[in-house]
């Protein structure tokens, strides 16, 4: 399959396109920036763009490009509805026209995070999968993208065009743009507990969508690394995380204290990425549990770890890649 991949000079796009080529499809890659694997340099704001894409004989469309949260102090708010809507809408009406019989596309589990979630202050964690709601988001990143969401559940509903809407967690390599403790890689490893992947199970995910959409039609899935809590974990995860954690690792504290790393002493929210599995198929093949076995032999952590990392955006102007 000829697959329009969009986003492709970014960092979930540059694990993406191997792995499509080596599930046998010619790829087409699209972004603002260039990078080995974008042939056609643009915004999909820009329809013109988006067709010259389309001429190229593409079958599909996998659709990462966006503006993101960091992206907020740098652009206005017309470009992000300029990116992540109308791009959207472009990409979904030339699929339409078409004929596609898929598209997959890059949400985040940002705009499931309203202002009450994200203070954290209940008396236990939430707990998020795919039934969370009403949504609130808090910011113009996760309006959009939930915006775009609605466009694709319109074009599956309306034009019969199968669309996946995959809400990932965090996969970005560079420190947290709000967090500075604990340090970048303990906090990322803390994160695989409840609410993170890596990049390379998000570009499997996406792989998977491709394959299975013409069979789900529409269907929405968060993306995390399994978490190894129950929704009976909640209250304790809030009052005493490290409690719960060194139940279901018990040398999870030992290995920290070597390290000179932290455990979370409290969890306000844990991401159940169950439906994917259950229907999808898909299961993220990191997890904690091969954080801490890294720890123990020495070897090096399960996920990518990158302070410098910068997205495209910031040399290729707007609808860079996901970062």
């Amino acid at each position: 399959m000829h697959v329009l991949l969009t986003g492709s000079s970014g960092w979930l796009g540059r694990h993406l396109a191997p792995r499509l080529r080596a599930a046998g499809h010619k790829v087409t890659g699209l972004d603002v920036a260039p990078g080995p694997d974008t042939n056609v340099i643009g915004s999909v704001a820009d329809r013109a763009v988006v067709d010259h894409a389309f001429a190229c004989g593409v079958e599909a469309v996998i659709h990462g490009a966006a503006l993101h949260k960091p992206d907020i102090a740098r652009y206005p708010v017309q470009a992000f509805i300029d990116v992540n809507v109308t791009g959207t809408l472009n990409l979904l009406e030339a699929a339409r026209a078409a004929g596609h019989d898929r598209f997959v596309f890059t949400s985040t589990t940002s705009l499931m995070i309203d202002a009450n979630v994200r203070a954290e202050a209940g008396d236990a964690a939430v707990w998020l999968d795919e039934s969370h709601g009403p949504l609130a988001p808090r910011n113009i990143y996760g309006v959009t993208k939930l915006a775009a969401e609605g466009l694709c559940r319109l074009y599956a509903t309306d034009h019969g065009l199968a669309a996946v809407v995959l809400r990932t967690g965090r996969f970005f390599p560079e420190d947290d743009d709000t967090h500075r403790v604990p340090a970048g890689d303990n906090l990322k490893a803390n994160e695989l507990l409840h609410r993170r992947l890596t990049v390379e199970d998000a570009a499997d995910a996406h792989v998977a969508a491709l394959a299975r959409a013409p069979a789900l039609g529409f269907d929405l899935f968060l993306l995390s690394a399994p978490t190894p809590f129950a929704r009976a974990d909640a209250a304790e995860l809030k009052r005493d995380a490290a409690v719960v954690i060194a139940r279901c690792f018990p040398d999870a504290p030992a290995l920290y204290a070597a390290r000179g790393w932290t455990l979370p002493a409290s969890i306000g929210r844990v991401y159940d990425a169950g439906h994917a599995e259950r229907r999808l198929g898909f299961r993220a093949a990191t997890s904690f549990a091969k954080v801490l076995a890294a720890l123990r032999t020495g070897a090096p952590l399960p996920f990518a770890h990158d302070p410098a990392y910068q997205s495209p955006v910031l040399a290729g102007g707007l609808a860079s890649a996901v970062s």
